[in-house]
């Protein structure tokens, strides 16, 4: 399936899928507690970047086209784009964002970890936090650096976000229910 096949020849859709390479693909729905935790980041990502005029903050399902001449549209389950950056997000965003936020699971915690991340580094994606529900760490990834610069931040460590710098949040906000 092409680009244009699939964002025009199908209907909308509230379900999660992606095309990697010409394939579709539509995983089942995440669990409750993976998508309370994506609501949790959404509320601290947006909160900062709203009060601050800094960008918009979205959430899944949302088609994120990181290569149209391959065929390549993500989904992560947050992102973020910046204000300077604006212009990529139209109906859907056309380009990589700032920040990808992935909430791992028993499902997707491979694909995630592999392949996504290195599509997110191939196409420009600046940062990248895996969130591991079962460890309760959040993995913050600068993709900007070869081999990535990297951080696990745990329990009351504070997450250090390059492409947020003034954003201060413990590990331990994020999972707190």
């Amino acid at each position: 399936m092409t680009v244009k096949e699939y964002l025009y020849d199908t209907e909308e859709s509230r379900c999660k899928r992606e095309l990697h390479y010409g394939r579709v693909s539509e995983p089942p729905a995440p669990f409750f507690p993976h998508q309370s935790l994506v609501l949790r980041v959404a509320r601290i990502l947006a909160s900062h970047v709203d009060s601050r005029r800094l960008g918009q903050v979205a959430v899944a399902p949302v088609d994120v086209i990181l290569d149209a001449e391959q065929h390549l549209i993500v989904q992560p389950d947050v992102l973020f784009v910046s204000q300077s950056r604006a212009s990529i997000v139209r109906d859907q965003v056309w380009g990589a964002p700032d920040l990808v936020v992935e909430v791992l699971s028993v499902r997707n915690h491979l694909f995630d970890r592999g392949q996504k991340l290195g599509w997110y580094h191939k196409y420009g994606v600046r940062e990248c936090w895996l969130i591991d529900r079962g460890e309760k760490q959040v993995w913050v990834g600068n993709l900007t650096a070869t081999p990535f610069s990297e951080q696990i931040a745990k329990g009351s460590a504070t997450i250090r976000s390059m492409v947020l710098p003034d954003l201060f949040v413990s590990a331990w906000s994020i999972f707190q229910e």
